[in-house]
């Protein structure tokens, strides 16, 4: 991995992290979340009572909703909620966020209780539902600790089982590569998504061939990069969760 790319990262090198806690006033846990210019705002809302199938069962929920503003991009889109139909990726990416995020949580210790996530893309150059799942588990965790404070879940009660992580990798040009921006991700030949726990568990793998099929030995080097990267993103999670004060960290 000797190669630089058009950014002049190495090949296995992720983009600039930045976590930044305490982004809103109101949620429970928000996060401002950063991998180069992609930045997606992630809130966490704790309220009490679960959907109507799940009341009575002693167990809560949590889930998430996705979304780009108009200007995200180099173009203005118009809002779903104005067209009246929600399109299809965002369907996707919002239940990939819910996913992602219940792989590491346990319904039971958070008792009757819903915790939604919102993630709404700032500004958008590639990455935006792996950026979105790395802030959207700080937000939550700080959820929790929010509810413990204030009573609505017990003191000794365990929730997060883990932490969940997750990256970009792809072949560009031929290599192998890491954390992709816009520019990448629209000329890559593979297209891969990557989700782990912080214990270096897979969680879900999205990968697609765009151009020539790839093999195993592909796949191979391209989950290997991605554990390196999903390492390295627990490891920024976890220092803005230990921060003593709310802001950035990255």
């Amino acid at each position: 991995m000797t190669a630089t790319r058009h950014d002049g990262r190495a090949p296995d090198e992720t983009r600039e992290v930045r976590i930044t806690r305490g982004w809103l006033d109101h949620a429970e846990g928000s996060v401002l979340v950063e991998f180069g210019r992609t930045r997606v705002l992630c809130a966490a809302s704790f309220t009490e009572g679960v959907p109507r199938w799940l009341k009575g069962k002693g167990t809560g929920w949590v889930t998430a909703e996705y979304a780009m503003l108009p200007r995200a991009t180099n173009t203005r889109s118009d809002r779903e909620s104005v067209k009246g139909r929600i399109g299809g990726r965002t369907h996707e990416i919002s239940r990939l966020i819910g996913r992602s995020l219940r792989a590491v949580i346990d319904t039971k210790a958070l008792g009757e209780n819903t915790i939604v996530l919102d993630c709404d893309v700032l500004q958008a150059d590639g990455g935006t539902r792996t950026a979105a799942i790395t802030g959207a588990y700080v937000a939550l965790a700080d959820a929790i600790e929010d509810a413990r404070r204030k009573g609505l879940i017990g003191k000794g009660a365990q929730p997060l089982t883990g932490s969940v992580a997750a990256v970009s990798v792809g072949i560009v040009g031929g290599q192998a590569v890491i954390d992709l921006d816009y520019p990448e991700d629209s000329t890559a030949e593979t297209d891969m998504n990557v989700v782990m726990t912080g214990d270096g568990r897979y969680i879900e793998v999205q990968g697609t061939a765009e151009g020539e099929p790839f093999d195993r030995a592909l796949l191979d080097d391209l989950l290997e990069l991605a554990a390196k990267g999903c390492a390295d993103l627990t490891a920024a999670q976890q220092a803005a969760l230990a921060s003593t004060s709310e802001g950035a960290v990255s």
